[in-house]
Formats: structure tokens, C-alpha cells, sequence
């Protein structure tokens, strides 16, 4: 069987260098200026994030999610309360989360602690979702538990979707909801060329105002 050798697969960065004087003074806003440029340069679903927790028995774990609301207080995502990651974070409310945005030789990298949502937050998102979208929520109240296969899922899904027609309002289920990160670290990484990347990283002082452009520490990292 041929393979494909990854020691082989590389990928020349090539582009200007990241300076001090990009950086804005608030981490949140040079999010805002990257996620806006990964957004208009086309890249599929530039808010999928890796999140990475921390289990009960102390192994990490990661998987991708969506970004689904950001501003200075954080980042916002939305899952089931009862999942494997919303268990996590319940016995360790802290996570890192990654933007993988290889197309345009940038990540960014998030960690903090992490708080629920209010049900208000979690109402008016939940509005917002497809209809398919808010029934699919219903049908995967045991998400990350086994089940016995496709048609178990089909059929809790069929029979949420006749409990509220069309025309009828899809209630929000109570173990569904979000979270935000409440940044303390976020990195930025910018590739360059024979690896001399640029890193940046922000850190925020112990207890201080997020929101506050001054608490933050702006130092480069070596590649």
C-alpha cells in the first residue's frame, strides 16, 4: 500500500513580517481585525475552533467546534450541557481554544477560564438557529452516549419534529446552552519564511478588567 510520507508535505510561508505596531492594544480587537480578514479571503468556515478540555481524570481532550459570538468579555459557543466537553467544563471551567487558519499562514490561540451563559443569551441564540437546527438539539439529548445506530437517531428526530409543526415556536431544551472563554492568554501566529514565525502573545494581569486595554502584557514569543 503506497503512502503519502508527511515528513514530506511542506508548505512554504511567504508574506511580510508581523510587527509590534500591527498589534492593537486589546487582544480582542486584533481578533476582530484577523477573524474579518480570514472571513474576506474566503476560508470555509474561518470560526471553526479547536477546543481543547480537561476530563475528570485529568487526560485532555479536543475537538472542533463552531465560534458563534465574540467581544472583548470572550468567546461564545453553544453545546449540549450533558455532552462529554460540557461535562469537562463543568468539573474544570477552563479551556483553550485554537483557529487553525492555515489557508493564510495565521492561528490564533485563546485560554482562559469559561462561564456559562445567561438563559436570556442562550433564548435569544437559540431563536436564531434553523428550525432543523433547534429539533437536531432535541434529538441529541444524549449526546456523546452510545446509542444503538442511525435509526434510533432518525426516529428521535422524526418524532421531536411532529411534536412542534411548522408553524409552531421550538422551545429551547434546558440542557442546551453556551459558554463563553473569558480570555487570559491569546496568542497570534503568523508563518514565515524557513520558520522564522512571528508570535505574539497577550496576557491579562490575575483579577484585572478584561475589558480594559491597559491590563494587558504584549511580548513576542521566538518561533
Amino acid at each position: 500500500m503506497s503512502q503519502c510520507d508527511p515528513a514530506e508535505l511542506r508548505q512554504p510561508y511567504l508574506g511580510p513580517p508581523l510587527r509590534r505596531s500591527d498589534m492593537a492594544a486589546h487582544p480582542m480587537q486584533q481578533f476582530h481585525t484577523w477573524f474579518t480578514q480570514a472571513h474576506t479571503a474566503g476560508l470555509a468556515e474561518p470560526n471553526a475552533m479547536v477546543l481543547a478540555t480537561v476530563e475528570p481524570s485529568g487526560a485532555p481532550r479536543a475537538r472542533t467546534v463552531l465560534l458563534k459570538g465574540y467581544d472583548r468579555s470572550g468567546l461564545r459557543f453553544f453545546t449540549n450541557y450533558g455532552s462529554r466537553k460540557g461535562r469537562a467544563l463543568e468539573a474544570e471551567p477552563r479551556a483553550s481554544a485554537v483557529f487553525p487558519w492555515h489557508a493564510i499562514r495565521r492561528q490564533v490561540l485563546v485560554a482562559g477560564r469559561v462561564e456559562r451563559l445567561s438563559d436570556a443569551e442562550n433564548d435569544a441564540y437559540f431563536r436564531t438557529r434553523p428550525r432543523g437546527s433547534q429539533i437536531g438539539a432535541w434529538a441529541s439529548e444524549r449526546q456523546s452516549s452510545p446509542i444503538a445506530d442511525r435509526g434510533e437517531l432518525d426516529r428521535l428526530y422524526a418524532g421531536f419534529a411532529a411534536t412542534w409543526p411548522e408553524d409552531a415556536e421550538v422551545p429551547r431544551p434546558g440542557y442546551w446552552g453556551g459558554y463563553r472563554i473569558v480570555p487570559e492568554e491569546v496568542e497570534f501566529w503568523q508563518g514565515g519564511a524557513d520558520r522564522m514565525h512571528d508570535r505574539f502573545r497577550y496576557l491579562r494581569g490575575a483579577g484585572a478588567d478584561p475589558h480594559d486595554e491597559a491590563v494587558w502584557l504584549l511580548e513576542r514569543l521566538a518561533p
